[in-house]
């Protein structure tokens, strides 16, 4: 788990403000599974006449999924997306609210029988927010902790209230943004345990603090009635505190590394804890030490589950491994081994729930009435009380044989992204996943268009290679399990390419097509047509949509630094600023099937996460300035390095006039035929054509990249290049990368050839 880095205090920072950034997640074609490891498994035991229940998994592609659970299946029915990383926990709290946190900093609250309706978000802490705890029957209060040594204790009633008349300006919660909260003041609990007022928000509900750890925390639980909490992390050590107050009440240490996992029995009086020292330690609150050690495990212990009369204990971890453990009698047994880590358990009648690192989720039998009755069946062990017990058995050969091969019932994910390459076009990128299969996707449409299966991803990477030189506008992780590509002003506006090579037929050949805008035009087609719908915006005869503000005037055209132009077609005219045409063209449409996700973050609230199909059209102080500014009123901002300069002679030797004086300068993707027109049409103005092609011999010029001229550019002999005769299909940017390769300034030399 990586650790973000806290924002601080820039008001009176120097540095340029860094604009907010836009992503969208992309998604194969079967959106009802998970593509990342699930952290999070709650359960909901349903009271109807078909005995139906239901699983809700949290997931580190971000999202949380409501499966309806029958004997034999499993079927998604709701997915909540509003987190913007990794969701790390999630409890059931009351009747229908499902509680959730996550890496990016919030904790938010659900109807956990909507169609994933988010009803509050909570920002209160600084970093990865890690664990939840919940009391069985207080459905009023949520604890969370996290990265930054934060606990807050959460009244939900408090928290979800209205907010007054002067702060609904600032309530979005009804579209799942951020949530709304009350007036209040901030309980401070400090070290010496006293409460003291603090009131840093002048403005919306606060929790209780349980101040006190100084390192990160990893694990929490509550009892059924509320009025305790325990927390562990990486101090090693289990505190307990009275959650009315946030006040700590003791500090129980023995074990040796982090604790990951935490259990309260009903009464609060019993506390089981793993951690990553391998060891489950069973501790006695009243008596404030711990009462048993258990040397169950060969690697930490990441997840805990007791039967309701916390006699046994069920416990899965790193070593890939679910034991069940008599607390009394520290009899020990392996139930099932699979192939990855352990992260989450849950029980759920016969049966226990198993979350693990890999997308998919399964239930493995157990006996919940008798868990007596499984060591019947052989195969046990004493689990010893010191930390090498287990693996000293290991080496003496005593490896316990697991009860259960097979699970009973499969939840089943799809593989994660685990690589990926942007391919030189900057339009495609290849992926592999966890399974091994190897993809082409194409990023301004968000879909696959090819599959090549299990091969080799390296080699497939070289038979993609292709000579050409476009800008990285788009940069992308699969943090995920997914691509999530991200877009940042002013980069993102740098890349662009003619109407023909991107099979535009809508437009001229030589139509400049910047590829960020049309992408940002795709995906927010939906939205701007729902924004149509509501605001009644006006076509014109030519499809166009007006705005408010008036469009710009003139087009840029290039010259060169002499300040004499170089006659070019339509498309070294920068056409995107003359134009606010919202037709979305063929290679930048996206799926409303399987449609890719928005993550971004307006002028107000933070970070938000959402289906372009799900946008309604009044997001506008929702996203960032400068995407409105492109996709509304079609303006770009100033970019960097859209030009390339060079200078053209003739080639050494020649007898072919001088054409220009200066270094000239012209698109990056302009191409060389181009060029050779120019260079053409500049020898007409001097020279009849007929007497040009006579004098030479029936030739016509062709472009070099060489050595001609070389002394009159002050260039040295080690800076000379063999010439070499250019691909008229290839862009001034190709050849300086892929054949110039120097810092210098591009030398382009024109020379006549024999029968051309």
């Amino acid at each position: 788990m990586h650790r973000v880095g806290s924002a601080g205090n820039t008001s009176n920072s120097v540095r340029a403000r860094k604009e907010k950034r836009l992503t969208y997640v992309l998604t194969d074609a079967n959106d009802t599974k998970h593509c990342a490891g699930v952290n999070s498994l709650a359960l909901r035991k349903s009271s109807a006449p078909d005995n139906c229940s239901y699983l809700f998994t949290g997931s580190r592609d971000g999202r949380l999924k409501r499966w309806e659970v029958s004997e034999n299946s499993a079927t998604c029915s709701a997915t909540f997306e509003s987190h913007v990383d990794w969701v790390n926990d999630a409890v059931l709290v009351g009747e229908n609210t499902l509680v959730s946190c996550s890496s990016d900093t919030t904790v938010k609250t659900w109807d956990c029988f909507s169609d994933g309706t988010c009803t509050g978000t909570f920002r209160q802490h600084t970093d990865y927010v890690t664990c939840l705890a919940s009391a069985e029957r207080n459905g009023n209060i949520v604890a969370s902790g996290g990265l930054g040594g934060e606990v807050f204790i959460w009244d939900l009633e408090g928290a979800l209230a209205p907010l007054t008349k002067s702060n609904e300006g600032d309530d979005d919660c009804s579209n799942g943004i951020n949530g709304s909260f009350p007036v209040t003041s901030l309980r401070t609990i400090s070290s010496s345990n006293s409460i003291s007022s603090h009131t840093n928000q002048p403005q919306g509900y606060v929790p209780v603090v349980a101040k006190g750890h100084k390192e990160s925390v990893y694990a929490l639980a509550m009892n059924d009635s509320g009025t305790l909490l325990v927390s562990g992390g990486t101090e090693k050590a289990v505190r307990v505190w009275d959650s009315r107050t946030g006040s700590k009440t003791m500090k129980l240490r023995g074990h040796t590394d982090n604790v990951r996992a935490l259990l309260l029995d009903s009464t609060g009086r019993f506390c089981l804890s793993g951690s990553s020292d391998s060891m489950i330690r069973l501790w006695d609150l009243g008596q404030q030490r711990c009462v048993h050690s258990y040397a169950v495990h060969m690697d930490s212990v990441w997840a805990l589950a007791s039967t309701p009369s916390f006699s046994h204990v069920y416990s899965g971890g790193r070593d890939l491994s679910l034991y069940l453990t008599d607390l009394a009698t520290r009899e020990s047994i392996l139930l099932c081994t699979r192939e990855h880590p352990i992260q989450k358990l849950a029980l759920h009648d016969d049966g226990i729930w198993v979350a693990t690192t890999d997308s998919s989720v399964h239930r493995w039998p157990i006996e919940d009435h008798n868990p007596q009755q499984v060591f019947q069946r052989g195969g046990s062990f004493l689990a010893g009380n010191l930390s090498f017990s287990r693996a000293r058995a290991s080496l003496e050969g005593s490896t316990p044989v697991p009860v259960y091969r097979e699970p009973t019932l499969t939840v089943k994910g799809i593989p994660g992204i685990v690589q990926h390459e942007i391919l030189n076009n900057r339009r495609h990128v290849l992926t592999k996943d966890n399974g091994g299969s190897v993809k082409l996707w194409e990023i301004t449409k968000g879909v696959v268009i090819q599959d090549y299966g299990q091969v080799s991803f390296e080699k497939k990477k070289e038979e993609l290679f292709e000579m050409v030189s476009i800008p990285a506008w788009f940069t992308v992780d699969s943090r995920l399990g997914s691509l999530s590509v991200h877009l940042d002003t002013p980069q993102c506006f740098s890349a662009e390419m003619y109407a023909i090579d991107l099979n535009i037929t809508e437009k001229a050949e030589d139509d400049k097509i910047n590829l960020a805008r049309e992408t940002l035009k795709g995906l927010l087609a939906h939205w701007l047509a729902k924004k149509k719908v509501k605001y009644g915006s006006q076509p014109l005869a030519n499809g166009e949509v007006t705005s408010g503000r008036d469009r710009d005037r003139d087009r840029d055209r290039d010259r060169d630094i002499s300040g004499r132009s170089i006659t070019h077609s339509r498309v070294e005219v920068d056409a995107v600023n003359g134009e606010n045409d919202c037709v979305v063209y063929p290679p930048f449409e996206f799926s409303t099937t399987s449609p890719p996700s928005v993550i971004t973050e307006g002028s107000q609230g933070g970070q938000w996460r959402r289906k372009i199909t799900e946008l309604d059209g009044v997001e506008d102080e929702e996203f960032p300035w400068w995407v409105l500014d492109c996709v509304l009123h079609n303006r770009l901002p100033p970019r960097e390095n859209t030009k390339c300069s060079f200078y053209l002679q003739p080639y050494e030797g020649s007898a072919l006039q001088i054409l220009t004086q200066g270094k000239l300068s012209a698109p990056r993707i302009l191409r060389i035929h181009k060029v050779v027109n120019y260079v053409v049409e500049k020898m007409v103005v001097e020279k009849p054509l007929d007497s040009l092609i006579n004098d030479a011999g029936g030739q016509l010029p062709l472009p070099f990249v060489g050595d001609g001229s070389f002394k009159s550019m002050g260039l040295k002999p080690w800076q000379k290049l063999k010439p070499s005769v250019l691909n008229p299909e290839m862009s001034l940017a190709t050849v300086r990368t892929y054949i110039w390769k120097k810092p210098e300034d591009l030398v382009l030399n024109y020379r006549v050839v024999p029968g051309r």
